[in-house]
């Protein structure tokens, strides 16, 4: 697969999007057997990470946890108001890789792929790259 795919997730003001089936038709798609694929947030306030995607209490109880650690807080000195949406972002990542084996992800039985959304709503895109190895 040449050049890269993207997603687009339209999410609401926090949340934890599962996109995994999105990335699998990618995968799918892209004709590669055994190889990598990178899943690339484009944001600055909106993070990749690969959880639990059976119980959703694992996304609100993530999303709280982040919360506790980077609340919104007036003494930060970021004019546009979400520093504590920066602040996630960084502690999630950006991005993710994954393993294709036999043409299809790697994950454990529970796994999912999500996109974190910490300063929506908005539109998202995410970035999707799939290459042999």
């Amino acid at each position: 697969m040449s050049g890269h795919s993207v997603i687009s997730v339209r999410t609401g003001r926090e949340q934890m999007v599962d996109i995994t089936d999105r990335v699998r038709d990618i995968v799918s798609g892209s004709g590669v057997t055994d190889g990598m694929c990178t899943v690339f947030s484009m944001h600055t306030t909106a993070g990749i990470t690969i959880n639990e995607n059976a119980d959703p209490d694992v996304k609100t109880d993530l999303l709280y946890g982040l919360d506790r650690a980077f609340p919104d807080r007036d003494e930060y000195r970021h004019a546009e108001g979400n520093s504590h949406a920066h602040l996630r972002t960084s502690c999630v990542g950006p991005s993710v890789n994954i393993i294709v084996s036999d043409g299809r992800l790697v994950l454990g039985t529970w796994q999912g792929v999500f996109l974190c959304e910490f300063d929506g709503p908005r539109t998202r895109s995410v970035a999707v790259k799939v290459w042999e190895c």
